[in-house]
C-alpha cells in the first residue's frame, strides 16, 4: 500500500523570510501622541484600580483617550511632534554616516 503524501508545507525558516535585520545602533522610532499619553497615566490608572490586569489598563487608557478634547490632546501632541522631529534629525545623521 503506498504511502499518503502529507498535505502540511514547513515553515520557511527565519533566516530565509528575508526580512531584514534591524540594526541596534539605528534611532528609536518617535512615539505617538497616545503613547506618550498612555506612558503619563499608566500609574495613575493602576494606582486607582489595584490588582487590574495588564490588558484591562491598555483598555481603560485607551477609553480615557478616547474622552480628551483635542484641546485635552494638545500637550502629548507637541510632545509627539518633537519626538518625529529627534527621530528624523537623528535618522538623518545616522543614514549619513552608515552610507
Amino acid at each position: 500500500m503506498p504511502k499518503e503524501k502529507s498535505t502540511r508545507k514547513t515553515k520557511a525558516s527565519k533566516a530565509d523570510s528575508g526580512k531584514k535585520k534591524k540594526d541596534p545602533n539605528a534611532p528609536k522610532r518617535g512615539l505617538s501622541a497616545y503613547m506618550f499619553f498612555a506612558n503619563d497615566q499608566r500609574d495613575k490608572v493602576r494606582e486607582d484600580h489595584p490588582g487590574i490586569k495588564f490588558g484591562e489598563v491598555g483598555k481603560m487608557l485607551g477609553e480615557k483617550w478616547k474622552e480628551l478634547t483635542d484641546k485635552d490632546k494638545e500637550p502629548y501632541e507637541a510632545k509627539a511632534k518633537a519626538d518625529k522631529k529627534r527621530y528624523e534629525d537623528e535618522k538623518a545623521a545616522y543614514n549619513a554616516v552608515s552610507s
